[in-house]
């Protein structure tokens, strides 16, 4: 039996009444025992070379356009992959070890070998396989992750694939079609659903990580996770990875109809980055530790009585912060004119920029609002 990696649930903005938002990354587990120890993890490759993908931007017309979802699928079907994995865990002195297995979707990158995949998929795997449409299994070796974008890449040892051909997601608009090819149930490899973009920039928060994704109605069920979101001329506009869920006396748990994907353009950098150096290194930082104060609660961050929201907790010295001034125990009241209440939020706000990239932030010190002009960092800083 396997595992599906089940597309991550979600605290959705404004809040819905009488429902609880639940953020899972798995469904069914199925352990076996292992009477030893050992299993093997991944290692990473890093690329020598370069990797040529196809990519169109804005809308295409004319002959180029696709009016069949059967030709979508004839044309991306062998561009989306699937992929088990198998995880190895410490069980107690009697019983070893246990294996468990799960499933997910992965889109072809490039035509040597390259496939991109949500991490929330291969997070902690010892063994990665994935199968093409052919029916060809090859064992997948661990390229690079990254936990705030949710995208892993991984490399087979294969040739003449079929990569798919990157979209551009900023000229999207509500209504478009939309088709989603996927692993469903980790058994149903190359399903299809049709639907179209429900909602552009929608807001989600997936693990205290708020991201910016599309929104669509194509059925998205566990297993879609790292599959391909496609326009109406085939072209890849977004990486499944999140749908809809909640618990409340009135719902089983599950909501179809709401499904998200991450835009294609907000991630290229960060898979070609993972493919040359295996993790991203230059993502733009404020060089500082956050905290979240809720009114009331306990800790030793902040001073009581304070206001809750985000305040900053530690200042990286040399950092951008500490260069433009920013203090320990200052409360971020935005960032660039948005409203900040939550270090999700702020993180957000800074992710949407580059290193060097000048932000203006709001925070509030001793009662008074401060502004300061800020010159981001990178991560590495």
């Amino acid at each position: 039996m396997n595992k599906q990696e089940q597309p991550p649930e979600f605290k959705a903005k404004p809040k819905l009444p009488k429902q609880i938002i639940i953020l899972v990354l798995v469904c069914a587990i199925l352990s076996g025992v292992l009477g030893f120890t050992g299993g093997y993890i991944a290692s990473n490759l890093h690329s020598s070379g370069s990797v040529t993908v196809n990519q169109v931007t804005g809308k295409t017309s004319g002959s180029s356009k696709v009016n069949d979802v059967s030709d979508i699928a004839s044309k991306c079907g062998p561009s989306v992959v699937e992929i088990t994995t198998e995880s190895v865990s410490n069980g107690n002195s009697i019983y070893g070890q246990y294996i468990s297995e799960g499933a997910g979707s992965g889109i072809v990158y490039s035509k040597d070998g390259y496939i991109v995949t949500n991490n929330h998929v291969i997070e902690g795997a010892s063994s990665i396989t994935v199968t093409t449409t052919d029916g060809k299994e090859y064992a997948a070796t661990l390229v690079g992750s990254d936990s705030d974008s949710d995208l892993a890449v991984l490399k087979i040892d294969a040739s003449n694939l079929t990569p798919v051909t990157l979209g551009d997601s900023s000229s999207l608009e509500v209504g478009d079609i939309a088709i989603a090819i996927g692993n469903p149930l980790g058994e149903l490899g190359g399903t299809v659903t049709e639907g179209i973009i429900s909602a552009l920039d929608r807001q989600v928060e997936i693990d205290n990580t708020t991201m910016t994704l599309l929104q669509t109605d194509a059925s998205i069920s566990p297993g879609n996770s790292g599959g391909g979101l496609f326009d109406a001329n085939g072209n890849l506009i977004g990486i499944v990875n999140a749908k809809y869920s909640s618990s409340s006396s009135s719902s089983n748990g599950s909501v179809e109809g709401i499904g998200f994907a991450i835009p294609i353009n907000s991630v290229t950098d960060v898979i070609n980055e993972l493919i040359t150096n295996g993790k991203v290194t230059n993502r733009a930082a404020l060089n500082v530790s956050l905290y979240d104060y809720t009114e009331g609660s306990s800790n030793y961050y902040v001073d009581e009585g304070a206001q809750a929201g985000c305040y900053i907790v530690q200042v990286v010295s040399g950092g951008a912060a500490d260069k433009a001034g920013l203090q320990k125990g200052d409360r971020i009241v935005s960032i660039d004119g948005t409203s900040i209440s939550k270090s999700s939020e702020a993180k957000a706000a800074i992710q949407k920029h580059s290193p060097g990239d000048k932000v203006k932030i709001v925070v509030e010190r001793d009662g008074k609002k401060v502004t300061k002009t800020v010159t981001l960092g990178s991560s590495n800083s």
